[in-house]
């Protein structure tokens, strides 16, 4: 082995490293960036999902809206959003809201006992306080009010936003659980 091959060998893993240096980076920002696209698309999705469950989804029973959590977040037990360690079933606020004759939207102040409940108690008043007539699904962060939730990158050298966006659907109540039938509420 003649001293040039040898400096050829030195010279290509001094080219590697530096080639290494430079791509590395960018290949790290694709994959943190496409995670951020991803997230940015499947959390209106999340709550989408959620209110069109909760719409159909018997509100007293809380088995039944910890499962359609789950189903949300496109899992089968009780662990985060894929690729998105901090968006559990705990972010999910599901709100049941009342509209007055004005149309206005406000939460019911207090939940009817039971599907067969609510059915009658908008048969009686459709407008009253005590009619679920739509549901609204948030996607928030701890705190008071419906704070954002915060943006965890993965790698942190690369520049992201601090928050994802906000997430909100609201969908018509339909059964909310009632089936014909139904025994009166206990």
């Amino acid at each position: 082995m003649t001293v040039r091959a040898s400096r050829r060998r030195g010279l290509a893993s001094v080219e590697f490293a530096i080639v290494c240096l430079v791509v590395m980076p960018f290949l790290f920002a694709t994959i943190e960036y496409g995670r951020l696209v991803f997230l940015w698309n499947a959390v209106p999705e999340v709550t989408r999902r959620a209110a069109r469950a909760a719409a159909a989804a018997d509100f007293s029973n809380p088995a039944a809206l910890q499962a359609l959590r789950r189903a949300a977040l496109f899992r089968s037990d009780d662990g985060p959003l894929p690729l998105a360690p901090n968006v559990g079933s705990a972010n999910l606020r599901i709100e049941y809201l009342w509209q007055d004759a004005a149309g206005a939207l406000a939460p019911l102040p207090l939940l009817p006992a039971c599907p067969l409940a609510n059915r009658v108690n908008c048969a009686r008043d459709p407008h009253g306080a005590a009619c679920i007539s739509f549901v609204r699904v948030r996607l928030c962060g701890s705190g008071a009010g419906c704070p954002a939730l915060a943006y965890e990158a993965l790698l942190p050298m690369v520049p992201v936003p601090d928050a994802l966006p906000a997430a909100s659907a609201l969908v018509a109540a339909e059964s909310l659980g009632y089936a014909p039938g139904q025994a009166p509420c206990p």
